[in-house]
């Protein structure tokens, strides 16, 4: 649909909706611009401060997933009539200790009644314009890093059937709670130190479209300013799993959009025969507020998973990009 709408002549916007990238960038001032993202969704755990956290933490990330510094945001709230004025208060208030731990100011939002309960925030960062992190631009040898546990979905839909263990639901609202602040402040820290041109080609948070899912639109690269698809080759087994998650998969516990995503990345993808599909299943589960795929040139690599470690990022090496070949997406 929205490639049907009428295309956009506004050359101060500098990343729009013509493309799959996280946020928006519209420019400000030669060394100033904004990024501008929104983000909501119905409640996915039972305590509602927790869910505002995660809420929260969701929607800050993809102006970290931009290299940018969120600074102000707007609630958005969807709340049954007759629901309870207390629940809604315990929302808020998790969501608003995750701004502040932020430094994020909340400045206002807007509210609608609303069958089901929705949450969430538009936030506006600021960034430098040279310095922009897109979702395209992996180039052949580069290392592919990922910051956080995968399997969210898959806990997530085994708690709805009261399968999942303690363990596992806490691990995994951690995960949902932890800022990706740190994993950009480390990869800003790496960025600094090369003068030459930033070794950081592509940047991406790991949301509803799955690790493979976000991990196509990578490798699609972008025809229209020149940046070319490239292949992107997996070891399912350098990935860290939630505690639980491989289990929830292979009872069965999918969550509908991972569904949709396998459907989605189909033909573009090929698993090796050692892959078990408890693995191929996580590899395409949904997350909420994951972590950060980065293509980073392959000189910067090691330095660049000191800087995470030192920041408290428990970053993996995943991968590497290699020519555009037959598939996009390799899994070993």
């Amino acid at each position: 649909m929205l490639r049907r709408l009428p295309r956009q002549v506004d050359p101060k916007v500098l990343v729009g909706f013509e493309t799959h990238d996280d946020a928006g960038v519209y420019l400000v001032k030669d060394d100033l611009a904004v990024v501008q993202t929104v983000d909501f969704f119905t409640p996915i755990v039972d305590d509602p401060q927790v869910f505002g956290e995660i809420a929260a933490t969701n929607s800050l990330s993809d102006v970290y997933a931009m290299g940018g510094r969120p600074v102000s945001a707007l609630s958005i709230v969807g709340f049954p009539e007759n629901g309870d004025p207390g629940i809604l208060e315990k929302i808020l208030r998790g969501g608003l200790s995750k701004m502040e731990e932020a430094r994020c100011s909340v400045i206002g939002g807007h509210s609608v009644r609303n069958d089901d309960l929705l949450f969430g925030y538009a936030v506006t960062g600021l960034i430098d314009p040279r310095t922009i992190w897109r979702n395209v631009g992996a180039r052949a040898g580069d290392v592919l890093m990922f910051t956080k546990p995968l399997g969210t979905g898959v806990i997530s839909t085994a708690l709805k059937k009261g399968r999942a263990t303690a363990g596992s639901v806490a691990a995994a609202t951690e995960s949902m709670s932890l800022l990706n602040r740190s994993a950009s402040e480390a990869l800003l820290e790496i960025q600094a130190r090369y003068q030459g041109g930033s070794p950081i080609h592509a940047v991406t948070d790991v949301t509803g479209f799955g690790l493979l899912g976000h991990a196509h639109e990578m490798a699609l690269g972008d025809s229209g300013r020149s940046v070319p698809a490239v292949s992107l080759v997996f070891d399912h087994r350098a990935f860290s799993y939630l505690p639980g998650a491989l289990e929830a998969a292979r009872e069965g516990h999918v969550p509908g959009g991972l569904k949709n995503n396998q459907e989605f990345v189909a033909g573009c993808v090929e698993f090796s025969s050692s892959v078990a599909q408890e693995y191929q299943l996580a590899l395409f589960d949904p997350q909420t507020s994951g972590g950060l795929l980065v293509a980073i040139a392959s000189e910067a690599a090691d330095e660049a998973l000191e800087a995470l470690r030192r920041h408290g990022v428990a970053a993996m090496r995943v991968g590497r990009v290699t020519e555009k070949g037959r598939i996009l997406l390799m899994v070993n």
